[in-house]
This record gives structure tokens, sequence and C-alpha cells, in this order.
């Protein structure tokens, strides 16, 4: 009987430090401090010690998230990463600066970056190693990576430069079966696609063991079991650390597995508090400077709505006149508590701070556009998921009933007090792609000359924010 250990590290967002992180409480959202690469450096070196075969994985969304690593392109995070000496990682926002700026990164670092899903446009070859065979022990586990399968339809171009991407499904059988016939005792599954995604997936095909998830930043303390497949996720921010013990024996004969809090009870590796220390040194001082207060938990926490991102929808709206604002669902981006603001945390609202766009929508495109948003969210076909949470919006007010079906969810919209006029002209500020299509929705778009920071550093100076409780997204 052999034993090994598996640890999962999934949607760091580049916070390397202790910071706020919210919980689910009795009351409400909660916030406590949590995280740092030199806590969970120090966690998986005592787990290593103590255990003779470990395996570490990184399951992306890792070099993306904050000033630091935007400004350096991920760069920053090389020295860091590389102590932390993971087996293999897998990719969603990671390609942010290129897939090939991710390729280069990853001889730096010395693991592999996995996707079998992810294909050259110029050759039609995988443009990653779709997989790598370890030897833990006389144990021969194959590790299968899938990116983020929606990053070359939802993303900004830069995302998926020079490459296409498949959902993956077609090829995982044929993925098994040849690491397989290499003599693989073990196949782990390290996918970007989300829980519901990988579920599906693992239901459809068989073959894997353990199935490590990320992307949807859920908190698994008991892990799903598919066919013959385990499956876990690990939270986010690096707040978290997965860890499996199994047992095998031809096939996995037990499991145990728990979600461990990063709390700051844990010690810090010195090392990499050194290296962390360097990571962030160059903008440390800049990012620290007061810009404001708030009196209201700011939070991602929520699927529907969330106060982080009211904040800079009531900042665009204030900055632009107009009478509608939207930014994409993102789900990155720790809470803020009531206190100080500092320039780092509206970097970590909006880390790549984009201009905001102007463009008018007629009332049939706005519901059009919402009722999409919906589906990519709540699909009952988990395939069809794509994204992170609902689109944010402000200036409105949409009643759903979201166990509907497509293009059904929507029953009423109103613009401030007055309904929704379909062949009506509204007026509509946003902040990317992903917050207003611009392709396929609106006319007229145009960028402002001031960008998402500036526009919170205003809205601030009118005073400590305030907030409400007026959401633009209900159920009924």
């Amino acid at each position: 009987m052999k034993k090994l250990t598996i640890l999962q590290i999934n949607d760091t967002h580049s916070y390397l430090e202790l910071h706020q992180e919210h919980f689910y409480g009795p009351d409400g959202i909660e916030v406590r401090e949590a995280g740092g690469y030199a806590r969970l450096k120090h966690l998986v070196e005592k787990i290593r010690s103590e255990n003779e075969h470990v395996l570490l994985f990184d399951n992306g969304d890792t070099i993306h998230g904050t000033y630091d690593a935007v400004k350096s392109k991920g760069w920053n995070m090389v020295p860091v990463l590389k102590h932390m000496a993971f087996d293999a990682m897998t990719f969603h926002w990671d390609s942010a600066y290129t897939p090939a700026n991710l390729k280069e990164l990853a001889k730096e670092v010395g693991y592999p970056v996995l996707a079998y899903n992810v294909y050259d446009l110029e050759t039609g070859e995988r443009y990653f190693d779709p997989y790598t065979i370890l030897d833990s022990g006389g144990l021969k586990v194959a590790v299968i990576g899938l990116a983020a399968h929606f990053i070359d339809k939802m993303m900004p171009d830069s995302f998926h430069e020079g490459v296409r991407f498949t959902l993956g499904n077609k090829e995982l059988p044929g993925m098994i079966k040849e690491v397989r016939e290499k003599g693989a005792d073990l196949v782990i599954l390290l996918s970007h696609n989300g829980f519901s995604q990988d579920l599906k997936l693992l239901s459809e095909v068989p073959g894997i063991d353990i199935g490590l998830s990320s992307h949807t930043h859920n908190r698994i303390h008991e892990p799903v079991k598919v066919g013959d497949a385990y499956v876990i996720q690990s939270g986010s921010h690096g707040s978290f650390l997965g860890r499996i013990d199994l047992t095998f024996d031809e096939k996995v004969r037990s499991i145990k597995h728990e979600l461990i809090e990063i709390t700051p009870e844990i010690p810090e590796d010195p090392h990499m508090s050194g290296l962390v220390d360097q990571a962030l040194e160059e903008h440390r001082e800049m990012l620290e400077e007061e810009v404001g207060c708030t009196e209201t938990l700011l939070h991602r926490a929520t699927s529907l709505n969330a106060t982080m991102d009211d904040f800079l929808l009531e900042a665009m709206l204030t900055s632009s006149g107009a009478q509608i604002a939207f930014s994409n669902g993102w789900r990155y981006g720790v809470p803020i508590p009531p206190g100080k603001i500092t320039l780092g945390d509206l970097y970590r609202i909006i880390p790549v701070n984009p201009p905001l766009r102007r463009a008018k929508l007629t009332g049939k495109e706005i519901k059009d556009m919402i009722e999409e948003n919906l589906e990519a969210t709540y699909s009952c076909d988990p395939y069809d998921q794509k994204g992170g949470y609902v689109k944010r919006m402000r200036g409105l007010t949409v009643y759903i009933k979201i166990e509907n079906p497509c293009q059904l969810r929507v029953q009423e919209i109103l613009v401030g007090k007055e309904k929704l006029v379909l062949e009506k002209e509204y007026d509509v500020v946003y902040v990317t792609k992903q917050g207003v299509p611009f392709e396929k929705y609106g006319k007229e778009h145009r960028d402002m000359d001031i960008d998402a920071i500036t526009s919170l550093r205003d809205f601030l100076k009118e005073g400590c924010y305030e907030g409400d409780d007026k959401p633009a997204v209900i159920v009924i």
C-alpha cells in the first residue's frame, strides 16, 4: 500500500502577503486576516517534512490581480513561485500578458504550465505541455492540465494571442489513455474551468482519480466523488491550502481531506518572507498612500451584487454623468473593511485600471445583455457557464427569476423609477469588454479621458464612502 499527500493552492490572484479575507458567519459576511506565501511555504515545508511523498500544485489565477503583478506582467512573482517549488500549474488570468509571456515565465519558475486544450493557431500543435508524469515513491502520478476554455471567448485579445482553446472534453479520454499506456498509476486532472464544469466533465469521462478544481473560488470541506474521482477546490487569494492524504493499491483505497485556513498564527518561512518583500518593495510606498475612507465593508463575496462594485460603479456614474454603469462580476479582490482606503486598495478593486468608456445602448440591448450574462453565470449546462459572478450594474434595478431558462429570467427592469423602454436609447458608462461586449451591444463606444482609479480617487474627495443597501439585481 502506497501513500501520497497532494497539496493544492488555487486562485491566489497575486496576493503575496497577509490580507483581509471574507468568511460567512451567522450574521452575514465576516472579515479577518488570512493568507500570505510565507505562511503557505512554512506549512507546505512542515507537511513535506512529516510525509515522505508530497506533491504541490497551483491551479492558476496566480500572476494577476494586484498592481505589482500587472505592472511586471507577473515577473515580480517569479522568485516567490520558484521557492514554493510547485510540481505543475495550469492557468486563466495568467495569460493576460499573452500566452507567450506565460510560457517564458514558466521556464524561469522551473515547473511546467500544463494545458492540453490550448493550440497554436499557426501550427495546430499544442502550445503548452498537456501533462507531466511524476515519480513519487515508486508511484507514477500523471498530471493532466486543463486551462480555462473560455479565454478566447470572454477575455481581451492579449489573453489568447496566437492560440485557440477547446472545451477539452473530447481530448481528455485520449489524454487518459496516453498516460495510462506510459505507466501512470494515478491520474490527476488540474483544471481551471470551474467546479460545476469539472463535475460534469468527470461524470462524462472516466479514468481520473483526483480532480483539482479552481476558478469559482469554492471552499470545499469534503471531497465530492464523481464516479471514481475525488474532486476538491480550495478557496482563493492564498487564504487556504487544500490537502489530500491517500493510500493507493492499484486504485485509491482511502482518502482524507482537509481545507486548511492560513491564519496569522501560522509562522512565516523567513526566506519566503524576504522574497515577498522584494517582490513588493518597488511600489509599496506609493500604494500605501491614503486616498479616502469607507463607512461600509467593501467586498465581492456575493454573486448577484457586491458593495465593492457598487463603490466602483457609483464613482463611474459621478465621473461620467451617465444614466447606467456596468462592470464585470469579478470574483477576485479581497475585502476592504470600514476605515481608511489606500491607493493599493483601489488597485485591488480594478488592477488593470482601464479607461471609463461611454456608449449608447437601447433598452432591448440592455435587457438582452443582462439575460446573456445571467445565462453565462447560471446556465443549467455547466459547459455554458463562463466568466465570474453576475455583471455588476448601477442606475437600474433588475428583478429576476433565477430558476427560469435562458432569455426568460428578467422579469422587470427599472431605470431610476421608470420602467425600461426597449426602443429608447440610454447613456451608459462601463469598463472593459466584460462590462459591455462592445462588438455586440451598443453604439458610439468611446474612451473617456479618465481611468477607473482616477474616477475612484475623485469620488473619494467628496467624502467618506457611505454606500447603501439597495441591490441592483433582486431575485423574486
